[in-house]
This record gives structure tokens, sequence and C-alpha cells, in this order.
């Protein structure tokens, strides 16, 4: 499937949106809810009829062709016919002049197309009120920082990312001491006893995060865990309308090294863990014979702020 999907309401034609205030799909012009089950019958017959990506026009001149060369693609909107300019990685975005949902579906599909996505949990206006509140609290920001025009640009945006788990079994072995002080008299005794510590054991980890966007800062897009993955559901392209979404544009063979080493830091913690009751444990030394990870793509909601930079 490739082009731009925008599901319409099958009552007055007008678009729908994904609400996560009732994790419904609402048509903003007749006021029509629908539930995912009838969202997911009505769009297969929607997503089968997507337009087809337009190729981007040539360039006339040298300018145009090095905006070109910069990522940019042109599609053209299904409900305005307007062009919509998106780069590289952007999976759904709107219209700048009817300014309705739009999903570009080619971006989400084939190898390309997520496993799951935990949809929007928490409306745009509760969102904005969340941030007023935290930023109030702040001494020495500037009130231009919340004021009502700024907070306004508040946008939704799925993120991909790896969703990992690891399945490790190994054994570690350590030097552990007992430290016991005491006072007799005019001295005082130090007694150190020495042991040989040795775990062994399967370790299952899960909900291992690992951003797939390559232009993302890497520390603020990891740094919005822990998610609640209860709210976990297969991926459906409903859940996109009405907010914009990235598509990865790291593979999953590099991240599966990434995990790998994560997840085995992790299990290392838990051996080292479980050699409770001793003063100190020291030359920490593990080594595995199973270090099986598996990872899934996965979509996240963020709400996101940008500011102007200097």
């Amino acid at each position: 499937m490739s082009g731009i999907v925008s599901f319409k309401c099958p009552n007055c034609d007008g678009d729908l949106r994904f609400s996560p205030k009732d994790q419904k799909y609402t048509c903003e012009w007749c006021g029509s809810v629908f539930d995912q089950a009838f969202f997911d019958q009505m769009s297969e017959e929607t997503a089968s009829n997507a337009t087809e990506e337009e190729p981007a026009p040539q360039a006339e001149n040298a300018s145009e062709a090095g905006e070109e060369n910069q990522g940019g693609k042109i599609y053209s909107c299904p409900s305005c016919g307007a062009e919509v300019v998106t780069d590289e990685t952007t999976a759904a975005t709107f219209c700048y002049y009817c300014h309705n949902p739009v999903v570009l579906s080619g971006r989400l599909s084939g190898k390309l197309l997520p496993d799951f996505v935990i949809p929007f949990q928490i409306p745009k206006e509760e969102a904005v009120d969340h941030f007023i509140k935290f930023t109030k609290k702040k001494w020495f920001i500037p009130r231009n920082f919340f004021d009502a025009k700024q907070v306004g640009n508040l946008t939704g945006v799925y993120f991909p990312y790896w969703l990992g788990e690891g399945d490790f079994d190994g054994t570690a072995q350590a030097e552990a001491q007992k430290i016991r002080k005491w006072v007799s008299g005019d001295y005082e005794y130090t007694e150190v006893k020495t042991f040989h510590v040795e775990r062994e054991g399967e370790i299952k980890l899960k909900n291992w995060l690992g951003i797939a966007l390559s232009k993302t800062n890497q520390i603020l897009a990891e740094g919005v865990q822990p998610y609640d993955f209860k709210a976990m559901k297969p991926f459906s392209y409903g859940y996109l309308t009405g907010f914009q979404a990235e598509k990865r544009d790291i593979e999953r063979e590099p991240m599966e090294e990434r995990a790998r080493t994560d997840l085995r830091s992790a299990s290392d913690s838990m051996l080292k863990d479980s050699m409770k009751g001793y003063s100190s444990v020291t030359k920490f030394n593990s080594s595995y014979i199973k270090e099986d990870v598996d990872l899934k793509y996965v979509l996240l909601p963020i709400w996101t702020m940008t500011y102007p930079g200097k």
C-alpha cells in the first residue's frame, strides 16, 4: 500500500480523527463516533483505494533541485488537492491548506509496518494544562515560555522505537567479603572473611526501548519513559489520524547489538544483586550460554513543543 490515506466519515464524508479521550474515532463535522472494530472494517476499503504516490515534479533550476535532494517529498492532499511537502521520515501530518489529517501509508508499509502502537491517551487540552502547571512552579522561566500562542504549538507526535525483550542464561562468579569490627579494652579488632560466590540462572527481561529516528535527540526521546505497555495495541493507521508521526530510519541490526549490551548489563546487575549478605562484592565476572534478543517496531506517543533558537 502506498500514497496518502485520509479516512472519511461514512455519514458526511468529513475527515475522521482519533480521540485520545474515549479511544474512538470522531467526525468534527457531523459528530459521528466510531469504535475501533467499525473503523478497521471501514478502513480496509479506504486503504485499498489509497491514492498512489505522485512523483515529485522535476526541478526547473539548480536551487529547486538542491531542495529536493535534501529529502523533501511532495504528495497531493486527497481532500483539497494541494501539495503536501514532507521530509523523508514523516509518516503522518496535516495539509497546510485544508488542515485535514493525512497518513502517508507508503512510509509505514511492508517491512516498515509497525508491529504495535500505544495510542495517545491524553487530549491536547489536558496536556497543555499539565505543561502550564509544571512550568509555573519553576523559577526564572520567562512568561513567553508558556504564553497562549506558544502553548498552542503543542503537537502530538508518534515516534518510532525498537522495543526489546531478552532471554539470558548464564553464570556469575565474584569475590565477596564479610567484615566485622569490635572493640575490646584498648584494642579495635577487624575480622575479614573472604568468600567465593557463584550464581546461575535464566533471566527474562522486557520493555527495553531504543529510539529508531536518527534526527531526534536520544536523551530527550528516551527520557519520556516509562510507558504503560498494557495500553499497547496492534498497529492500525487510524491511530495516526489527527497527529503527526515519524517512521524509523535506524534498522534492526545496529539496534540489536545495543539492546543485547544493555540487557546483558541488566542481567549482570540482577545476578550481582542476588549476592546479598556481604559487606562488599568485588571481582564480579559473568558468562552467558544464551543471549536471545527479540525486537519489535513500535510507535509511541509524545506531546512535543519547540522553541525558536538563537
